[in-house]
């Protein structure tokens, strides 16, 4: 088992997608219900076209996760720290490459300078931003009109190699 991140570029929308669509028909369920209008709102802008304009955007960081060179998994976040995606396929759970992604992500929002990260969770990934150090805030309503639960996490400093960490304090002693 190979597991790869990397950057996602416009040109794997279409791969991205497959893994978006997926992920959310056969993952999300408890979300859905099978609601075939909740899916269509959600589904709706997972198209590789939109997708492409994600990837090109500057103000995101778009990763992939491989398998063996299959994508199954896509994760982005933005520079005002908003993480939107963090999708894998079914087959590809539990194996280290949401945790991948998301460690990805992270590191390019704490090298924008971003402090917080926040997100908007699925019931079914809910315990998935639990344990990777996030923080439960409460109940809302998402833009496909589904209740998510908000969730953030501080991002510590990025530590500068060779450099010794401060203290709070500035003292020497």
């Amino acid at each position: 088992m190979n597991l790869v991140i990397r950057t996602a570029t416009p040109e794997d929308a279409s791969a991205a997608c497959t893994v978006l669509r997926r992920s959310i028909v056969e993952c999300c369920a408890e979300d859905h219900r099978n609601d075939p209008v909740v899916l269509d709102a959600w589904l709706g802008n997972k198209d590789p076209q939109t997708v492409a304009g994600w990837f090109a955007s500057p103000a995101n960081c778009s990763l992939l996760a491989e398998l063996d060179g299959k994508v199954v998994g896509v994760g982005l976040v933005n520079q005002a720290g908003k993480l939107s995606l963090c999708y894998v396929l079914p087959e590809a759970l539990h194996i280290g490459a949401g945790k991948a992604l998301l460690r990805g992500l992270e590191q390019q929002a704490r090298a924008w300078g971003v402090t917080t990260i926040r997100l908007n969770s699925t019931a079914a990934a809910s315990a998935f931003y639990a344990r990777n150090g996030y923080l439960h805030g409460g109940r809302e309503r998402s833009c496909f009109g589904l209740e998510c639960d908000f969730f953030w996490k501080k991002l510590d400093e990025p530590v500068q190699a060779g450099a010794a960490k401060q203290r709070f304090c500035g003292c020497s002693g």
